[in-house]
């Protein structure tokens, strides 16, 4: 059968796909792998045990848990939840937010897939962009487009800062905004690197897009308030012109599928419809679940008290066995400023990413290789292939034993060249 270019473009093979495709295939199998490729979070049990009461009382009110499963919510989502966050981030950071500026999501891959088409894509004949101002970048990002070529990145500035780190920094110097830039997208902290732009950094974005008249789309999947995978001291910024994409997930409920914007209300106004059309509504159950403890603030005391100290551990102490199990090799960690993730830099590697990545496979670790983070960026280029990252959100046993793995396999390829 013959599929439309719409569907060609979705049936062909996506970096995220394959990821997921592979990871549900391993978790499917009979052989016990090390899994530090996804991007699941922690299971960290003060947090765990909180949520698991708050499913509790749910179930245990039948007029609740009847309404979370059993009724379609409008299709701007739960109003308990949009009314909770609207009085939440006023009283953090005295914004002027009302119920027009909030919209939900089925989570914010399928945010993405909703802003990215509605800012960029043909208009009046003329392809418009999506301008990535540095690379890595989300893998998600990339396939979410209905047509091709729909990114526009740079290089970033590489910056050693210290003998096993390293930090991307955007040129801002070399930044072309031209007349086809829809929509300028960052995310903060950055999956896969970890890294955190600055507030200079921010500040000069947010100007470039107020003087075009084009959006700041900025990802806070792992940003404050919640749940605050970020260890740098940089400011929450939004205004109109600014759309701020937020999720449940790195909150450790990602089935939930609950995705957060904040936006002008002409945007949330065309999210609501495009959510009518598409999903009717989103899901209920995570807001339904969640939302007390957005109402009451306890999400901000979990997110402070135990997500971020949990976290940070866990990339001091991954960043140790890196130093460790990587001494003598020419091996560079980006600095952990935030989310869950090393990325990791072998320079002049002698085989690529995605070598590495199906030997060390075949030795029970699974990583991501570099290459599907670079959207927008000619794949010839060499570091884009010199870069895997590595989740260390797992029990520490399995970090520890698959950083070491990476370090002997990475060893044998230098050797070997």
């Amino acid at each position: 059968m013959e599929f439309s270019d719409f569907g060609n473009r979705f049936s062909a093979t996506s970096g995220i796909g394959v990821l997921m495709d592979d990871l549900g295939e391993l978790l499917a199998s009979d052989r016990e792998y090390l899994m530090l490729g996804g991007g699941n979070p922690a299971r960290i049990p003060a947090v765990v045990a909180e949520y698991r009461a708050c499913m509790t009382r749910l179930a245990a009110d039948e007029n609740r848990f009847f309404s979370a499963v059993g009724s379609y919510d409008a299709p701007g989502g739960a109003a308990i939840l949009v009314n909770a966050l609207v009085q939440l981030f006023n009283d953090a950071y005295g914004w002027d937010l009302d119920a027009s500026n909030i919209v939900l999501t089925n989570g914010s891959q399928n945010a993405f897939f909703l802003l990215f088409n509605m800012f960029a894509g043909e208009r009046n004949g003329v392809q418009r962009n999506i301008l990535l101002p540095m690379t890595p970048e989300y893998i998600g990002y990339e396939d979410v487009a209905i047509k091709e070529n729909f990114f526009v990145s740079q290089k970033p500035l590489i910056d050693i800062v210290g003998e096993k780190r390293f930090k991307y920094r955007i040129d801002l110097d070399r930044l072309d905004v031209s007349n086809n830039i829809a929509a300028i997208c960052v995310s903060r902290p950055t999956n896969p690197t970890g890294n955190v732009i600055t507030d200079a950094e921010l500040d000069s974005l947010d100007q470039l897009a107020l003087s075009q008249g084009i959006p700041l789309i900025i990802d806070n999947a792992y940003g404050e308030p919640f749940p605050d995978i970020i260890h740098s001291k940089v400011s929450l910024r939004w205004h109109p012109n600014i759309i701020l994409s937020m999720s449940l997930s790195k909150l450790g409920l990602p089935a939930l599928r609950s995705g957060i914007i904040i936006a002008a209300p002409e945007v949330t106004r065309t999210i609501r419809q495009m959510n009518a059309i598409i999903n009717l509504t989103p899901g209920s159950l995570g807001p339904a679940m969640i939302s007390e403890l957005f109402e009451s603030g306890e999400i901000l005391n979990l997110s402070r008290n135990h997500i971020k100290p949990f976290y940070r551990h866990k990339a001091e102490q991954a960043l140790r066995w890196f130093d460790q199990t990587h001494e003598d090799l020419p091996a560079f960690a980006h600095s952990a400023e935030g989310s869950i993730f090393l990325w990791l830099w072998f320079q002049e590697l002698p085989i690529t990413a995605d070598e590495l990545y199906q030997r060390l496979k075949k030795r029970g670790v699974i990583i991501v290789p570099g290459q599907y983070f670079f959207p927008g960026i000619d794949s010839s280029w060499r570091h884009c292939h010199e870069c895997i990252r590595v989740n260390y959100a797992m029990d520490d046993a399995t970090v520890q034993q698959g950083i070491a793995i990476i370090a002997e396999e990475v060893k044998k390829a230098y050797k070997n060249k």
